[in-house]
């Protein structure tokens, strides 16, 4: 993964290069617009827009700037927001920067104070990632907030039980999609579907881009879909 220069990063977080694009989760069936997802966006001097994961994970290397960076992408998202409900993605090792026993976080504050907000919990890939999220959903929880488990099934992670069972949302991954053709991957789709409809959890399918895959998640009977074939339904704001 190409290592961002120092210099890149503290102009884009002194200048606030930053923005917010609104996806919108759309109703599988009837095609309105249910809620929106906020997602962030960091961009050059130049304008050219840089790729979030490698901008989040050169941050990791200072977790106390990886906070500061967080709570102000936060505010941005929460100010700017359209009406209606809002996913919200956190990272949970910002989060655990400032997690004090007895004191509130303030990334918790800022967002409970909130209505309509559903806080993503990203799908993890070691042990001590899946309970940094497990202490930070716990949180979220506690505050009745509703959860969701982001990108079920995608590459390199693991699904941590005791998350499942406490979210209120699924959100499948997309590449769901390369692996529908394989009976055991369609089984285990279907069941986790099944699940969430037997618990009273709503679905999300990500990475719709065609018909014939919107199409596929109605055959599922997911609730809600979410991709690029609903474009011209974003919203983007600057700083």
């Amino acid at each position: 993964m190409p290592k961002l220069s120092p210099i890149l990063l503290l102009d884009v977080i002194q200048q606030q290069r930053f923005g917010v694009e609104y996806q919108p989760l759309i109703h599988t069936h009837n095609l309105e617009t249910i809620a929106h997802e906020a997602l962030a966006r960091f961009y050059r001097a130049d304008e050219q827009l840089l790729r979030t994961d490698h901008f989040f994970n050169a941050l990791h290397e200072s977790p106390l700037t990886l906070f500061q960076v967080e709570y102000q992408m936060k505010q941005l998202q929460l100010e700017n927001a359209p009406s209606g409900e809002l996913f919200l993605n956190l990272d949970p090792d910002a989060y655990a920067v400032t997690e004090i026993a007895g004191e509130i976080n303030p990334l918790l504050e800022l967002i409970h104070c909130r209505t309509h907000i559903v806080l993503e919990i990203i799908e993890n890939s070691n042990i001590s990632d899946a309970r940094q999220s497990a202490n930070m959903a716990k949180a979220f929880h506690e505050k009745n907030i509703q959860l969701a488990l982001d990108d079920i099934g995608s590459p390199h992670s693991m699904l941590s039980l005791p998350i499942l069972i406490t979210v209120d949302c699924l959100k499948f991954d997309r590449s769901w999609f390369n692996e529908l053709d394989q009976p055991n991957h369609r089984t285990a789709l279907e069941s986790l579907i099944r699940y969430a409809k037997d618990t009273g959890k709503r679905t999300v399918l990500e990475g719709i881009e065609t018909i014939e895959q919107l199409e596929i998640a109605r055959q599922l009977d997911v609730d809600m879909v979410q991709g690029f074939i609903f474009k011209e339904r974003f919203i983007r704001v600057r700083a």
